[in-house]
């Protein structure tokens, strides 16, 4: 039998994944790193952390799972998005990857906007410049240290520095390669208007490629690093959320993937580069040939949970504290919750904006209190169905949903009837790195497709119908929720 490897290389481990020719998964294993905050803003991480961890995991799961390594077909690859990796003519790393969620480059972010213009920005990338991009990062690297920028050569991100060290190639993913925002969204390829402006040599843009696409193989330097066999194909993969929505099978126009994890993701495959006119969606390619995606980012969705539960009941279980919400009925009497904790992103790019209790009587209880937020962000995430639908978006007719707030039945049945739409949890809980190893699977032609892989790796497991009478209900209160921000957006500023 054949085996296929994910690899994972997100902000905090590395993780590999090892599946067998039926998409099931055989071991799992994961080496954790720290991430670097020098000075406030800079969130930085060292390349070389992914490649020991990377070869920590890979050994690991080969261990557990007990294979020849000579069974291992091929690699996909996956991982944290937008981070910088600036290398020498020789390849050796020149500073410390500046991560997705440094916040240091807004200059840098209104010089694009000054140079390109933002509506043509927003027209060619899909998206506008955001400090968490990986251009304005080129641009603050170039005004704030010279020297090493005059030393580039390359430009990579994350997953594809592993993939440097794995197979000594310079490669992209297109999925990835869209959230550089250096991408020409429609053609899939890198934007020559956009770099000639920002004057960043395209030579340093490595090539492109689509998810399942073979873009290298092992050399045997990786191979003894790692316990592999030299010569084992690596494919392009793709930045953590689309293959998380290739995961989950989230691969098709009117199935959406729904993330609600400490953030939240909407995330909506489209058959076209759909571009919301004001960039508050971000629009890249997906992970599957000749596919797109919207996607929303809520910055605060499971995590508000946490925050309320820490703050206001701590100790308690979270299945203890929900259990009185399900006696509430929908729309809490009046009780609002703004999910804003840290910011917010989609639909409002507003890092001043704050998180709020509003329409608090003497009628309401804790119980009341814990549903509005699990009705906030539920919300919060609605802002994001709306944008799609208004951009171009078809029908959407079922939401795919992972992360640990899917656990609760409560939270799902509040989401099914806000949307309107079926609600389901499907077998594969390893989101983005299976995503990735079934990719590897398509490219070496375990299946015909990442459609067929989908098709025959994914179940559903459970499934949440929206009521009738809930979804008349939110009807009702979701405008008055939409009204909360514009109201109290100048006391943000004040505040």
């Amino acid at each position: 039998m054949d085996y296929f490897i994910g690899i994972d290389v997100s902000t905090t481990a590395t993780k590999a994944l090892l599946i067998d020719s039926a998409g099931a998964v055989v071991a799992v294993a994961a080496s954790e790193y720290p991430f670097e905050t020098p000075h406030p803003l800079w969130s930085e991480q060292h390349p070389d952390l992914w490649w020991v961890g990377a070869q920590q995991s890979i050994g690991a799961v080969l261990k557990q799972a007990g294979i020849n390594a000579i069974q291992v077909a091929g690699i996909g690859l996956t991982g944290q998005m937008h981070g910088l990796v600036l290398l020498d003519a020789a390849g050796v790393v020149l500073r410390p990857a500046i991560l997705w969620n440094d916040q240091r480059t807004q200059a840098q972010c209104d010089e694009i906007h000054r140079r390109v213009g933002r509506s043509r920005f927003i027209q060619i990338t899909g998206n506008v410049a955001l400090t968490g991009f990986t251009a304005p990062k080129i641009l603050w690297v170039k005004e704030n240290e010279p020297e090493v920028y005059a030393q580039a050569a390359h430009v990579l991100l994350p997953k594809d520095f592993v993939r440097y060290k794995l197979t000594g190639e310079f490669a992209m993913d297109k999925a990835d390669g869209a959230g550089t925002v250096l991408m020409d969204l429609r053609h899939r390829d890198w934007s020559d208007e956009v770099l000639a402006a920002l004057e960043i040599p395209r030579s340093w843009m490595p090539p492109l490629f689509e998810g399942p696409q073979i873009t290298g193989r092992l050399t045997p330097v990786a191979a003894q690093a790692t316990g592999l066999r030299a010569g084992i194909p690596v494919v392009a993969g793709g930045g953590d959320q689309a293959a998380q929505a290739v995961g989950v099978g989230a691969i098709r126009e009117g199935i959406v993937a729904l993330t609600l994890g400490t953030s939240g993701v909407v995330f909506a495959t489209t058959g076209g580069a759909f571009i919301e006119p004001e960039g508050r969606l971000h629009a890249f390619c997906h992970a599957v040939p000749d596919q797109w995606h919207l996607m929303g980012v809520m910055l605060s969705a499971a995590g508000s949970l946490r925050w309320y539960r820490d703050t206001f009941a701590p100790g308690r279980s979270y299945d203890d504290l929900l259990a009185p919400a399900a006696q509430v009925d929908p729309g809490c009497d009046g009780l609002f919750f703004l999910p804003y904790l840290t910011g917010e992103r989609t639909p409002h790019p507003d890092p001043l904006a704050r998180g709020a209790f509003v329409g608090l009587t003497v009628r309401h209880n804790m119980a009341h209190v814990t549903r509005s937020v699990l009705e906030g962000v539920a919300f919060g995430l609605k802002d994001s169905f709306e944008l799609m639908k208004a951009a171009g978006l078809a029908h959407i007719h079922q939401v795919r949903v992972s992360g640990g707030g899917a656990r609760s039945a409560l939270w799902r049945q509040i989401l099914a009837d806000i949307f309107d739409s079926e609600l389901v949890t499907v077998n594969s809980t390893e989101g983005a790195a299976f995503g990735a190893a079934l990719l590897a699977g398509v490219g070496v032609g375990a299946w015909p497709s990442v459609t067929a892989a989908c098709d025959a790796t994914l179940q559903v497991t459970g499934s949440t119908q929206p009521t009738e009478a809930g979804v008349a209900r939110y009807r009702q209160v979701y405008p008055l929720y939409r009204d909360l921000y514009p109201a109290l957006k100048p006391s943000f500023a004040k505040m």
